[in-house]
């Protein structure tokens, strides 16, 4: 199933974020910074791109069920994209 870019707007917004806290992470670990801070940075940017992965699945669940495909592909979508989901747990 493909998702129209426009749909995922707020997720590219999010993974740049989490792209900047990435990049913070890497100075960071160069800059021999305390790690009790790397972490929290690090963990800041796992959560960023889990909820990006969250959020693609949960506007691709809604195109599975708006969408006009046929019962036998709806309910192939949402198997993909339960196991999409199941994936990022």
């Amino acid at each position: 199933m493909n998702i129209p870019a426009d749909d995922l707007d707020a997720v590219l917004k999010r993974l740049a974020r989490a792209q900047g806290q990435l990049a913070a992470v890497i100075r960071m670990i160069e800059q021999e910074r305390d790690c009790k801070d790397v972490v929290t940075q690090l963990s800041a940017c796992s959560k960023a791109l889990d909820r990006a992965g969250f959020a693609i699945v949960s506007t691709g669940l809604q195109r599975c069920i708006i969408d006009n495909a046929d019962e036998a592909e709806r309910a192939e979508n949402l198997a993909a994209m339960e196991k999409l989901f199941l994936s990022l747990a």
